[in-house]
Formats: structure tokens, sequence, C-alpha cells
């Protein structure tokens, strides 16, 4: 029940957010590969003392990582990634639509709490800066609202394609 029907002639918006979600994929590569310094480097420096025990590296590496964790939820959803257990018995083409868009109904209902409580919280770091690296907090904060409107966008796109499919119009 995991494979993502796809449009055979994508739309304009369609190709937008497939280039935003290889952009996603980029970004989760890059932060994954920015992690291994800042977590290096506190390794080597705990444990030997070749270098100083800079602590800016902690706050870097936690920025980083939860970073990573977003834009990993946002691939997730957009290539259905997320964890599924098969609790109905074989269903039709439009039985596992019609079940598919309530599974897709609970991740927008959980990007909405992520948008409005995500600006919220954005606007709560806004001025303030972190103690260490005296980075802005808002640039941390604002994985939140980003994290959720994505969602939005890419479940949006597979309700309209589950959709299509249990009203008859899909191939």
């Amino acid at each position: 029940m995991t494979d993502i029907p796809t449009p055979q002639n994508p739309s304009p918006w369609r190709r937008v957010t497939a280039l935003y979600a290889r952009l996603l994929k980029f970004l989760l590569a890059a932060c994954l590969a920015s992690l291994i310094f800042p977590v290096t480097l506190q390794i080597v420096s705990r444990y030997t003392s070749l270098i100083p025990s800079y602590i800016w590296t902690e706050e870097m590496a936690r920025f980083m990582f939860i970073w990573t964790i977003m834009i990993g939820a946002m691939v997730g959803v957009r290539e259905a990634l997320h964890f599924e257990v098969d609790v109905w018995p074989e269903l039709s083409r439009r039985g596992e639509a019609a079940v598919r868009i309530l599974a897709r109904l609970g991740i927008l209902a959980l990007a909405l709490v992520f948008v409005f409580a995500g600006i919220e919280f954005t606007r709560f770091a806004w001025h303030r800066t972190s103690e260490l690296a005296e980075l802005p907090l808002w640039m941390i904060h604002v994985a939140w609202p980003v994290a959720g409107f994505t969602w939005i966008v890419f479940a949006g796109e597979q309700i309209v394609d589950e959709a299509k499919i249990l009203l008859g119009r899909a191939p």
C-alpha cells in the first residue's frame, strides 16, 4: 500500500514541487554532511588533548540536527516513507485510495498544528539569540512552520491523486 500514483504529464505546479523536493533532498544531504564536522570536533576534543574543547560545536550540532530531522520529515511525507501498518484486509484500488486519504488528512491536521504553533514558536524567538554562537534563534524555530507548510503541499498533492483514483478518473 505504499506505491504513490504519479501523473503522466505533470502540471507546472507539480514540476515546481518536484524541484522543491529535489532541493530538500540536497539540503538533507548537506545537513547530514555538515553535522559530521562539529560532532567530530566534540568527540576529538573530549577524548584527546589534540584540540581545545569548543563549546559552539554542541550548539551548532544541535541546530543542524533539528534541521536534518525537519527536512527529513518533509522528504518522508513527499515520498510517503512514513510508517504504515496494514490492518485492513485486501482492499480494492478505490478502497486503498480512501484509506490513504484518511491517512493524509491526519498528516494535514498535524501540519496545521506545526504551522500555527510554529509561527508562534518562531515569533517567540524572533529577537533572541543563542548563548554560544549568538545565532538568531528564529533560524532554528522557523523549521517547524516550514515543515508544516511543506507537509500541506505534499500531502495535498497526494490527496488530489488519491481522490482521482477514488472517483475513477485516474488510470
